[in-house]
């Protein structure tokens, strides 16, 4: 299960992973791409009842849908795409945020992508998408900080 292999570490420790692992790939585009759409084959399954509009992220191009849940006090998310590539760049973020408190998601800062020149292979919809899941994620932690505040 992709989402659990970076369950305890950091938010940072989690991003300089990603950085690692992109950095074999050496920049090369195409290598990149593939592996991107690789991690999103690795997701666990997401709830076929959970697709509804109600958890789909307002503001991407492809259909993203994400739910959170909070257990013992930590974050967890389960999210899916209907495009390969977009299901990869999501799972990005659910590796960096599942296992970690809304305080600590909230005071995040996202640095892994300029580190792996995201910009360089994904366009500016999927960058606007991007953001928009990150924006979600935050939303997320900060409705389930106030309703345990």
């Amino acid at each position: 299960m992709v989402a659990e292999t970076f369950i305890g570490m950091t938010i940072d420790q989690a991003q300089e992973e990603i950085v690692s692992e992109f950095s074999l790939l050496e920049g090369d585009q195409e290598m990149t791409i593939f592996y991107i759409m690789e991690l999103g084959q690795k997701m666990p399954p997401f709830p076929e009842t959970a697709r509804t509009e109600q958890n789909e992220v307002k503001g991407c191009q492809s259909k993203v849908w994400m739910t959170a849940e909070l257990r013992n006090g930590l974050m967890y998310l389960q999210a899916d795409s209907n495009t390969a590539i977009t299901k990869g760049l999501v799972s990005l973020l659910v590796r960096i945020f599942s296992g970690h408190t809304p305080d600590e998601i909230l005071n995040a800062d996202l640095s892994f992508m300029k580190k792996i020149g995201m910009e360089r292979f994904i366009g500016t919809q999927r960058s606007n998408g991007f953001a928009a899941m990150v924006k979600q994620i935050k939303y997320f932690a900060l409705a389930f900080q106030v309703k345990n505040a």
